[in-house]
């Protein structure tokens, strides 16, 4: 029994840190969230709940400047007050963030929002259990190598969600009548909007990289339109 004690605590930790880490975001949400109610928007909502069966779509807004949408791992879609700025100085448009909110629904109907928090704590686990491995024969480095390591797993995981929320987000725009031009159109933005150099080595991003990701969803609609 007492071999199997490390590998249960190691199991409590990674349990009591997907509790925290889930109870602070939804605690920080709560604090800094408002209902989206926008004029420009507010139509985008209920075209895609029309699409998928569904009142209009609720989103809220999170109160900080950063551009970025978020799905929490209770379901709920939010944009950043940055993006709305962004919408209301006609730097994007609102069916390029209805593709957002599109994007963000994938996450939540696929469970990525949840399987991310799990994701989060295996991270930890690659990253201590390499430590503990490493430090023994790489001393000084072998704690940096570890993290490298759980940062690359937690970053390909990232991506492959990235890619699949955005195939439903495709869909889904197509389906309520507002095609993939918005979705596309906002890729080309992002860097720019966001300020990301894309200085990162590629095996650290969470995100694909812009051309890929248009590459893929032209990939889909062809697939689709020949079906």
């Amino acid at each position: 029994m007492l071999k199997f004690t490390p590998i249960l605590l190691l199991g409590l930790y990674l349990a009591a840190m997907w509790f925290f880490s889930a109870w602070r975001l939804k605690h920080e949400l709560n604090e800094k969230a408002t209902p989206l109610r926008h004029p420009r928007l507010t139509p985008m909502l209920e075209r895609l709940g029309r699409a998928m069966d569904l009142p209009p779509i609720e989103a809220h807004i999170y109160e900080v400047e950063p551009i970025n949408g978020l799905a929490a791992p209770d379901g709920r879609i939010f944009l950043t007050r940055g993006f709305i700025r962004k919408l209301d100085a006609c730097e994007v448009t609102a069916e390029e963030l209805a593709s957002v909110i599109a994007h963000e629904l994938g996450h939540v109907s696929l469970g990525h929002s949840r399987r991310r928090m799990i994701d989060f704590a295996g991270q930890n686990a690659i990253r201590l259990a390499l430590s503990g491995v490493l430090g023994r024969f790489l001393p000084g480095i072998g704690a940096w190598i570890a993290n490298a390591v759980a940062t690359a797993v937690a970053a390909r995981l990232s991506r492959q969600d990235e890619f699949e929320a955005d195939r439903f987000a495709s869909a889904l725009m197509i389906k309520a009548g507002l095609g993939t031009g918005p979705q596309k159109s906002l890729f080309h933005k992002l860097d720019r909007l966001t300020g990301n150099r894309g200085t990162a080595p590629a095996w650290f991003l969470s995100h694909p990289p812009t051309a890929r990701r248009i590459a893929a969803i032209e990939a889909h609609e062809a697939r689709w339109r020949d079906g």
